[in-house]
């Protein structure tokens, strides 16, 4: 098993990057808890509405928002397991996932490749994913798959199906993978099932985590919300992983980024324990600031890398694993 690095513990030397001191992280959080108490959040299915009803939120169904009390919201975080294990199909591949260890995974999902015997750039196909599946599962300092290229080749209702299918059959380590809704939540926890020998030895050693954005600002659509509660009933991790943008769909300052940011995670989050208490949970964040000139993400800036250094002392503050991607 691989239980990777230590990072955030308090040592006599070595790098560190701490944008918030403690105060100034409670300070998010209480700004976070008011936004879900106040403003709330926009949710799409009736299931999901459901579920918040049940759990003692307020809850209006005609405008379909929800909102959320501080007391839930802190209950839910306090249920969500602060350490597990994600599997590989080989269990040597195990790595243990806490928010104070540091681990790496590819990036996803690619559109395009540079064919590499023709040289020509084209879309991806099935066969291209097998074989980058393949190659990260050779590299040792990848301990996560995430599908690193669609199936541009397979028919666009079933494509998120088909990824699944070539990462499982050709990678052996854990991988996290985004279904695109309900129906595809399901094909891939049977396609799971069936690799690892039944639901119940899934459930023990689960060898994929589910992962789904919400949309900024402070809505979970349908797909979001069948995801989430088909993996958490199934008892699948999931990874909830807002990809909000500083100037474009949330407040253009640091600070006001990560409280939107806060809620959106923190509200699937809530869903997911409220449905499932207990259900393992990962912090994710693909947040970014917008480029002001193009209108697009700025993926690999500085701005981008203290959100992504405040979102991980949030995961830690809460006792998450935490994912950032976009480095």
């Amino acid at each position: 098993m691989n239980r990777g690095q230590h990072a955030g513990r308090r040592r006599s030397g070595g790098l560190s990057l701490s944008v918030f001191t403690r105060d100034e992280l409670d300070d998010l959080h209480l700004a976070t808890l008011e936004v879900l108490e106040r403003t709330g959040v926009w949710v799409e299915t009736d299931d999901a509405l459901d579920v918040f009803t049940d759990g003692g939120c307020h809850v209006d169904r005609e405008a379909h928002q929800v909102r959320i009390p501080p007391h839930v919201v802190e209950e839910s975080i306090a249920s969500a397991p602060s350490s597990w294990v994600l599997c590989g199909r080989d269990p040597a591949n195990d790595i243990v996932l806490e928010s104070s260890r540091v681990g790496f995974s590819n990036f996803g999902e690619g559109l395009m490749v540079v064919d590499p015997y023709s040289g020509e750039l084209r879309e991806s196909t099935k066969k291209d994913l097998c074989d980058a599946a393949r190659l990260v599962d050779a590299l040792a300092d990848i301990d996560c798959f995430e599908v690193a290229l669609g199936c541009s080749d397979a028919p666009v209702e079933s494509a998120t199906i088909h990824n699944y299918e070539a990462t499982v059959l050709n990678c052996t380590k854990p991988s996290c993978t985004g279904p695109q809704d309900g129906y595809a939540t399901r094909a891939y926890i049977e396609m799971a099932a069936a690799a690892v020998g039944g639901i119940d030895e899934l459930r023990m050693r689960p060898i994929l985590m589910l992962g789904t954005c919400p949309v900024s600002p402070l809505k979970l659509p349908r797909e979001f919300c069948e995801i989430v509660l088909e993996a958490a009933r199934a008892g699948m991790p999931v990874e909830v992983l807002s990809m909000a943008m500083a100037g474009g769909s949330a407040p253009v300052t640091l600070a006001g980024t990560l409280v939107t940011h806060n809620a959106e995670v923190l509200a699937g989050i809530t869903l997911a324990q409220l449905a499932e208490p207990g259900t393992r949970v990962v912090y994710g964040s693909s947040t970014t600031a917008m480029d002001l000139r193009f209108a697009a993400a700025a993926v690999g800036s500085p701005e981008m890398a203290l959100i992504s250094a405040g979102v991980a002392q949030l995961a830690r503050q809460y006792r998450l694993p935490s994912y950032v991607s976009g480095a």
